[in-house]
């Protein structure tokens, strides 16, 4: 039997089907797991790579296809008292969850010369607030003592600087400490938790000049995909990984800085 069938997995932050966040849905939905996945229009189509009409309900008539239960929700996830809720609508439309994919992110570029106290705040409440919100919330309710999985998304913060990122690499790297200590809090409930940084990831927002830049960084001779990762957090929320928690795996094909 497959590991993951009739599993039920929160996704957040997937407005994008060329993105991570929907990459993790796909894998998983066709190894016969349960999807409710959020989005947020509203922050992509700002970005430079902008968001087609419709593309989250694109994304769950195709995870449809493969015979799972989807549902998704649109949700700003700095309006923290939201949170709650969003449990409850889970458990409404798919059923009680066994995997949290912490997958949104805010970033935007900035330095010390022009980082604002507003961006910083936006950072912050998207890349940890939210983060620690719903891992908190996600354990509180855990019920079935084991095969419970929480995955974070971290970036490359302690591999290397991120000039010009100032405010993205700081609360990233606030979320590998969460997960450490959560990991410790949570494991005697059946629960790990693990982070994985993907690297450079080619979700649509490089431009060719940046392909160029990075693709001789990558001993592989080719950029990250977002399948590279969801395939790492397919095996991380599997039976197969209930002793790994508390780690920092960077899934980013031996990535040079």
């Amino acid at each position: 039997m497959n590991q993951l069938e009739g599993k039920i997995a929160i996704v957040t932050g997937v407005s994008r089907l060329q993105g991570i966040g929907a990459a993790i849905c796909r894998e998983l939905a066709k190894n016969g797991c349960h999807i409710f996945f959020t989005y947020w229009t509203k922050y992509d189509k700002q970005m430079p790579w902008g968001l087609e009409l419709n593309e989250p309900m694109s994304l769950k008539e195709e995870l449809k296809k493969t015979g799972v239960k989807v549902a998704c929700e649109e949700i700003d996830l700095t309006q923290f008292h939201h949170l709650e809720s969003l449990f409850d609508k889970v458990l409404e439309d798919v059923g009680e969850p066994d995997i949290l994919i912490n997958n949104a992110a805010y970033s935007t570029n900035n330095n010390y010369k022009n980082l604002t106290a507003e961006e910083l705040t936006q950072h912050y409440m998207v890349n940890i607030g939210a983060t620690t919100l719903l891992s908190s919330g996600f354990a509180k309710r855990f019920k079935k003592k084991t095969g419970g999985r929480i995955v974070n998304i971290t970036s490359g913060q302690f591999q290397g600087p991120m000039p010009g990122e100032l405010a993205y690499a700081t609360t990233k790297g606030a979320i590998d400490a969460l997960t450490i200590t959560l990991a410790a809090e949570v494991a005697p409930i059946g629960i790990t938790v693990n982070a994985i940084n993907p690297g450079p990831t080619d979700t649509g927002w490089m431009t060719e000049e940046i392909k160029r830049e990075l693709e001789p960084s990558f001993p592989f001779g080719r950029l990250g995909e977002p399948k590279d990762v969801a395939k790492t957090i397919k095996f991380l929320v599997s039976d197969d990984a209930e002793w790994i928690t508390g780690q920092i795996i960077h899934s980013e094909g031996g990535f040079r800085r």
